[in-house]
């Protein structure tokens, strides 16, 4: 059975190529554009893993995050960050925040799939 991936992203065009990424990995995924449609899918769905852009429209990443963690629904469910805060500081703020790992954007495209696949391992 294939595994359920989340992306929040509003970015249209960094959302399409994850999803596309995904899919071709034989991921089933699913598609939220802000933090309030990313809780409400996540409570909803059973998803594996949930790729979470941090600057989002509505409710941040940030936001969702917390709201995530602190229901035991999907408190288990593992976040990787994906954003362009690149700095030591923000990097640190959004581990910081409660996700299991980040990815800097621009996405590399050879490296993005073994990323998510470590970290659907641990599981």
């Amino acid at each position: 059975m294939s595994k359920t991936i989340l992306v929040v992203e509003d970015n249209v065009m960094n959302l399409q190529l994850m999803v596309n990424l995904l899919e071709h990995n034989g991921y089933e995924v699913l598609e939220a554009g802000n933090g309030v449609e990313a809780v409400l899918l996540a409570r909803q769905q059973h998803v594996d893993l949930i790729l979470m852009d941090m600057q989002l429209p509505v409710m941040s990443g940030f936001e969702a995050v917390k709201m995530l963690r602190s229901d035991e629904m999907t408190a288990g469910i593992k976040i990787i960050a994906v954003t362009s805060f690149a700095l030591a500081e923000e990097r640190e703020r959004i581990l910081a925040a409660g996700v299991d790992e980040f990815i800097a954007k621009p996405i590399d495209t050879r490296e993005f799939p073994k990323v998510i696949e470590r970290i659907l391992e641990k599981k």
